[in-house]
């Protein structure tokens, strides 16, 4: 871990988000930074609590002069996507990440970095910390799991926080205010195959589909960027179809919330089959590149000679699989009719594997309307469930309807102008931001969600701009500043 960071501007922000990225926090293991926050607040003299699920709510109270101020909630999550190269040594529950500046960049060694959520966190705890600072009443909630499942935030329980404004500080664009966000349903599918004996005279082949950037599942869906499930996927049923390769493992993809970026396969072929097989993986290969060259100029895809496997997934379970993956649907579905450039559906196919007799699949759809999410999963369960492979819905989360009328966004809009001489962009966000729960517990609440720039969240490639840091970190607390009165 590189120390420079701490010589970055504005150094009360990145103290504590240097502290935060030595604290393994990815999601549902928060346990070591619930505790790191919690002894934050309480060493500050201040009201701390942790609540039943594990959310940190932290108040401090007004500066003088600032009492009759309306409360306001700064709000971020502790966890962080746990996200390796698979070139990469790393242990997220032990290991701290190796953190340092790269131009004017802050990033990370073979991992994902953590600014989604530790900038926000980092700013609220500066909030905390700071003696020199104008603002009425603050109260900070940290909440956990934001990034798989959200439980954090919908086990909030109502009347436990007091403010009337909430400042979410998890988007990723420096200079855009963010009023509206898409809810998100996670699909399960299962497959259950029999295992047949290896063929005779039979080789068996390692496939690795590697080098895609992947990204977040929300913000960079639009991007068309390459994904490793679907590549695999057609790889495959090429495979068994040119060459009777026959298909004995899967793992491919790793978290619901992130485009994948590596898939790899163990298959059998037979031996006098191997130069059509071998040719097919490089045919695909150049296929591939050519398609990704823009977006995904790295791709790889490569087949290796691998121990024979004890046994391979009977062909009529593999094949009905093919067919259904093929078939999913995947990436944008629909943009938002009222705003041309914001996507309004989408789906993503994040992770296929297989263990014992089940090839397990796990697909993210959000949207802006939950009618239209709602839609869009009983397709994608129409056509598992065709192919004979159970399907379940969970997790469904609501989204956040933009009001163009709220007074925090009119006073962050002043307070933007008058700072850096122009008007932020108003936006609606396609990822999941947790206002849209926050807000069904707490309907009173005027929202806004804004922060610093960060690239490749939710990927190895993430990072966050350094000079917008600052101007984010100058922007909330003149946003403080001038908070209105009851």
């Amino acid at each position: 871990m590189s120390q420079e960071i701490l010589n970055l501007e504005p150094k009360i922000v990145w103290k504590h988000f240097y502290n935060l990225t030595q604290i393994p926090r990815p999601s549902k293991k928060e346990g070591k930074v619930i505790d790191f926050v919690k002894k934050f607040g309480e060493d500050l003299g201040l009201e701390t609590m942790v609540d039943a699920v594990g959310n940190v709510i932290i108040r401090k109270p007004a500066t003088p002069g600032m009492e009759n101020r309306k409360g306001v909630i700064l709000q971020g999550h502790l966890d962080m996507v746990p996200q390796k190269n698979s070139g990469t040594a790393h242990d997220f529950e032990k290991d701290p990440i190796d953190a340092y500046v790269d131009g004017e960049w802050v990033t990370a060694r073979g991992t994902t970095l953590g600014s989604d959520n530790g900038m926000g966190v980092a700013a609220a705890m500066a909030v905390l910390e700071a003696n020199d600072l104008k603002h009425g009443p603050v109260e900070a909630l940290f909440t956990i799991d934001e990034e798989t499942g959200m439980t954090g935030a919908e086990n909030l329980q109502p009347n436990i926080l007091k403010g009337d404004i909430l400042i979410n500080m998890d988007s990723e664009d420096e200079g855009e205010l963010y009023i509206g966000c898409a809810g998100g349903v996670d699909t399960s599918v299962k497959f259950q195959f029999k295992n047949d004996e290896v063929p005779e005279n039979s080789v068996a082949y390692k496939i690795s589909v590697t080098g895609l950037k992947g990204g977040h599942s929300g913000l960079d869906i639009h991007l068309g960027k390459g994904n490793a499930c679907l590549i695999l996927n057609s790889l495959l049923q090429s495979a068994a179809d040119k060459s009777d390769a026959r298909l004995a493992s899967i793992d491919a993809g790793s978290l619901r919330n992130a485009i994948p970026r590596e898939a790899f396969a163990v298959v059998t072929v037979p031996e006098d089959q191997q130069d059509d097989f071998l040719d097919l993986i490089s045919a695909t290969e150049d296929e591939v590149s050519v398609v990704l060259k823009e977006v995904d100029p790295e791709v790889r895809i490569k087949a290796e000679k691998t121990d024979m496997p004890a046994s391979v997934i009977d062909s009529e379970t593999a094949e009905r699989f093919y067919d259904a993956v093929m078939g999913c649907p995947n990436g944008v579905i629909a943009w938002d009719k009222n705003m041309p450039d914001v996507v309004e559906t989408s789906s993503n196919l994040a992770i296929i594997k297989s263990e014992g007799n089940t090839i397990s699949i796990a697909i993210l759809t959000r949207s802006a309307s939950d009618g239209e999410r709602d839609k869009v999963a009983a397709k994608i369960a129409d056509v598992f469930k065709e192919a004979g492979a159970a399907v379940a819905h969970h997790g469904a989360y609501p989204g956040w309807k933009p009001n163009v009328d709220s007074p925090i966004l009119e006073t962050m809009k002043k307070v933007y102008n008058t700072k850096f001489g122009r008007i932020p962009e108003v936006k609606v966000i396609h990822a999941g931001l947790e206002c849209g729960i926050l807000g069904s517990i707490y309907p009173n609440w005027d929202m806004i969600s804004f922060g610093p720039t960060i690239r490749f969240p939710h990927s190895p490639d993430e990072k966050v701009n350094i000079e917008t840091v600052s101007k984010f970190w100058m922007y909330l607390v003149e946003t403080l500043e001038h908070i209105p009165e009851y």
